[in-house]
């Protein structure tokens, strides 16, 4: 009896250890299928056109890198054609200017709105869940062109309002929260800071965001890489399109649309510049998106 519960033992911990090589196995093919296309940009950002036509994918970088990012800034190159589109720290600064702003109006009015869809209790709670989810199913392509007429009306386009205040109103966001609070976020405490005498304001900012900052973590960075890779709207409201005014995926476009000179190397060192921004925030707030997996399946 002790010799068949000792094989079973021995079995069972064998199976848990083939499934733990298995599980390990796929996601290192999953990460390097994930990694690699990001691996194959920087390098071939490294390479020369010649390289990248004749050699094609090539898994060590070339020697190139310096010369293309002079290429990339020399005004004598096919008339300073990079230079006029492609405009690094400006292209930066607009960029980070909306992505940021847009990021944090985002994440703290729909978390705001979330967490009084969940905290509270009122007649037209579920009228409001569902235009939310209504208002979510709307591209917003269908409502652009009355966004665009109703700037120019004001005199609002060629300007960074209308591209950064819509991000307050952000359904899909609201969604995830609401879905996050319901699962994970403990309302007892809430009641219990009520008890104590602390206002609503006071309860939502000390008490409840400190305990939701996993999912403010991770829905800002969904917003950040939305908002910094928006191309759409800014080439919509940016009538004019001063060089001054473009954000980072306008000047690469410029770039990768150019006719007069085609530097496959140069194109591909202004895509890497362009995402350098969205790997940073990614590696600084990732550890928020494990606490959050981990806390959803201690909840589940």
């Amino acid at each position: 009896m002790a010799d068949a519960y000792n094989f079973s033992s021995s079995e069972y911990r064998r199976s848990i250890m083939i499934q733990s090589i298995i599980r390990l196995v796929v996601c290192i093919i999953i990460t390097i299928i994930c990694l690699f296309p990001i691996y194959i940009l920087i390098i071939n950002s490294t390479r020369t056109t010649s390289e990248i036509i004749d050699q094609g994918v090539s898994l060590l970088p070339g020697g190139s890198l310096i010369d293309n990012f002079k290429t990339l800034n020399d005004p004598n190159v096919a008339n300073g054609t990079y230079v006029r589109s492609f405009q690094l720290w400006v292209g930066y600064g607009n960029s980070l200017l909306i992505a940021v702003s847009s990021t944090i109006l985002t994440v703290f009015f729909s978390g705001m709105t979330a967490y009084g869809l969940t905290v509270y209790d009122f007649k037209l709670k579920g009228a409001s869940t569902t235009f939310i989810l209504a208002v979510m199913m709307i591209p917003t392509q269908v409502v652009s062109t009355g966004l665009l007429q109703f700037m120019v009306q004001i005199h609002l386009n060629d300007n960074y309002l209308p591209i950064i205040l819509p991000a307050v109103a952000a359904p899909q966001v609201v969604f995830y929260m609401l879905q996050y609070m319901k699962s994970s976020f403990p309302i007892d405490i809430v009641e219990a800071a009520r008890i104590d005498g602390c206002n609503e304001w006071r309860t939502f900012l000390q008490i409840s965001l400190p305990i939701l900052k996993p999912a403010f973590a991770v829905q800002a960075i969904f917003a950040f890489v939305s908002s910094w890779n928006n191309y759409y709207t800014p080439s919509m409201l940016l009538i004019s399109s001063k060089p001054e005014q473009r954000t980072m995926p306008m000047m690469v476009t410029y770039v990768l649309n150019n006719d007069k000179l085609t530097n496959f190397g140069v194109n591909y060192l202004v895509v890497a510049l362009s995402i350098i921004p969205v790997v940073i925030v990614y590696l600084c707030l990732s550890k928020f998106i494990v606490k959050g997996v981990a806390l959803g399946a201690v909840k589940g």
